[in-house]
C-alpha cells in the first residue's frame, strides 16, 4: 500500500495527535460497550454472569447446550440476510476495515458495519467458537471513520480508520505496541513516521481508557512461573516456531476447505449460519470447551496445563467447533481461536515429550506461549507484531527474544509455503 502523505507541519501534527487522542477514548468505549452488550445477553438468555462461555455451557441441560449456538447462528443469519434484501439496489462502503484501507473512499458504512457487529454479538453471545474481538475493532474503526468524515480532510479518512482498528486491538487485547504494529506489518506494510505516530497514541489511550474504566492495569492472561531460559529453551522455542510455521498454512487451508464446504450446500444465510452453530452444540455435548472464543480456556492453560489425554481431545474438538463456525460464515474474528490453537499445539508437543520434560509444568507453559506467538506469526506474516501482542498479554517481556526469533521462523516457513496470510481468507 502506498504511503498515506507527506510529514505534515507543527500545526497539522498536533491537531492529528489531538485527534487520535480522541479516537482513542472512542474506540475504548465502542469495545466496552460491545463488551458489556455481549455480557447482558449472556445474563438475560444464559443467566450466566461469569464472564466465561464454558462455565456457561456446563451449567446449561445438554438440550440447551445443543441448540443455543444454532439459535444464536439462525438469529444472526436472519439478520444479515435480511439486511442484504434490503441493500440490494443500494449500493454501499466497505463493511470491513482492510478493504475500506484499500478502497478509493476510505470510509465505512456504517449501516452494515453495525448490522454485521449485531450479527457477531449474536453467535459470540450464544456460544460459536468465534472471536469476538473482531466485531470490537470493527467498532472502534466505524466511530473513527465516523469522527474522521465529519472533522477532517478526504486525504487523512484512512488514517483515523486504521488508528481506530489499533486503537481497537488495544483495548481488545490490552497490547498498545502491537495493536500499533498490527497496523504497520499487516495493513499499511511500511509508514511514515506521521502517520505511525497517530496510531501509536490512539492505540494507547485506548488502553488507559480501558484501564480507567476496569479500575486499573491488568494483564490479560496470568501465567504460571516459568523456567530460567537457557540455551536449550531457546531451541525448543525454535521447533515450536518449525511447527507452527507448518501449522499456520494447514489451518488455513482447513479453514478454506470448509468455507468451500459450506457453500456447496447452497444454504441461505440463516441455516448455513445455525449449522455451523449446531455443529458447535453438538460438540459441546463431549466437553463444554467448545464454546466461546477460548479466551477462559487458554488462561486455564497457562496456569495449570493439562495432560496430553485431556488436552488432545479439547484440541480437536475446539478445532472442529472453530472451523464450522468461521466457515460458516459466522461474523467475528479468528485472532483469539488462533491463540488457542498455537497454545494446544505448545503443551501437546511438552506433553508428548513428558518424559523428557520430566512433567515439568513450566516447560508446557513455556512451549504453549511459543505456540501462541508462532501460530499467529505463521497465519498472519507479522512476527513483531505477534511477539510483541504476546508480551504484552502475558507480561512475558524475558521470553522477547526467543519468541521473535521463533516468530521469524514459523512466518517465513508459512509465507514460503502460503503465500496470502489469514488476512486474505477471512477477515477479522
Amino acid at each position: 500500500m502506498q504511503r498515506l502523505h507527506h510529514y505534515p507541519d507543527i500545526k497539522a501534527m498536533l491537531r492529528r495527535l489531538f485527534i487520535a487522542t480522541l479516537v482513542g477514548i472512542l474506540a475504548a468505549l465502542a469495545v466496552a460497550l460491545f463488551r458489556h452488550a455481549m455480557y447482558l445477553l449472556e445474563w438475560l438468555f444464559l443467566s450466566n454472569d461469569s464472564g466465561s462461555l464454558v462455565n456457561a455451557a456446563e451449567r446449561l441441560v445438554w438440550w440447551r447446550r445443543l441448540i443455543t449456538p444454532a439459535l444464536g447462528g439462525l438469529a444472526a443469519g436472519t439478520l444479515l440476510w435480511g439486511w442484504q434484501r434490503y441493500t440490494r439496489q443500494r449500493p454501499h462502503a466497505p463493511t470491513d476495515y482492510m478493504e475500506a484501507l484499500e478502497s478509493d473512499e476510505g470510509k465505512l458504512d456504517v449501516g452494515a458495519s453495525l448490522v454485521k457487529s449485531t450479527a457477531s454479538l449474536l453467535v459470540v453471545a450464544s456460544g460459536s467458537a468465534i472471536g469476538r474481538e473482531g466485531a470490537m475493532i470493527l467498532l472502534a474503526a466505524l466511530v473513527a471513520s465516523c469522527l474522521a468524515q465529519r472533522f477532517t480532510p478526504k486525504e487523512e479518512w484512512k488514517l483515523w480508520i486504521a488508528c481506530g482498528a489499533a486503537a481497537g486491538m488495544a483495548s481488545a487485547y490490552h497490547a498498545p505496541l502491537a495493536g500499533s504494529l498490527f497496523i504497520a506489518e499487516i495493513l499499511f506494510g511500511t509508514l511514515m513516521l506521521a502517520s505511525l505516530g497517530p496510531v501509536v497514541i490512539a492505540a494507547v489511550v485506548a488502553l488507559l481508557t480501558t484501564q480507567m474504566m476496569n479500575g486499573g492495569a491488568e494483564l490479560l492472561y496470568r501465567v504460571a512461573a516459568l523456567p530460567t531460559l537457557h540455551a536449550s529453551h531457546y531451541g525448543l522455542m525454535l521447533v515450536i516456531g518449525l511447527v507452527c510455521g507448518l501449522g499456520g498454512p494447514l489451518l488455513m487451508w482447513l479453514m478454506e476447505i470448509g468455507h468451500r464446504g459450506f457453500v456447496r450446500l447452497k444454504l441461505s444465510p440463516p441455516w448455513q449460519l445455525a449449522l455451523g452453530g449446531a455443529i458447535v452444540g453438538l460438540l459441546s455435548l463431549l466437553t463444554p470447551a467448545v464454546w466461546g472464543n477460548g479466551y477462559s480456556v487458554v488462561q486455564g492453560f497457562l496456569l495449570a496445563p493439562p495432560v496430553l489425554s485431556v488436552i488432545a481431545g479439547i484440541f480437536v474438538c475446539k478445532l472442529l467447533a472453530i472451523l464450522a463456525s468461521s466457515c460458516s460464515g459466522a461474523p467475528g474474528g479468528v485472532f483469539t481461536p488462533t491463540l488457542f490453537i498455537g497454545l494446544a499445539i505448545g503443551i501437546l508437543f511438552a506433553d508428548t515429550w513428558h518424559f523428557v520434560f520430566h512433567g515439568d509444568q513450566g516447560m508446557a507453559v513455556l512451549l504453549g506461549i511459543t505456540g501462541m506467538a508462532t501460530l499467529l506469526a505463521a497465519t498472519t506474516h507479522a512476527p513483531m507484531m505477534s511477539t510483541l501482542m504476546i508480551c504484552e498479554m502475558t507480561g512475558q517481556y524475558t521470553l522477547l527474544p526467543g519468541l521473535l526469533i521463533a516468530c521469524v521462523v514459523a512466518s517465513v516457513l508459512s509465507r514460503t509455503l502460503r503465500q496470502n496470510s489469514i488476512y486474505r481468507q477471512h477477515v477479522t
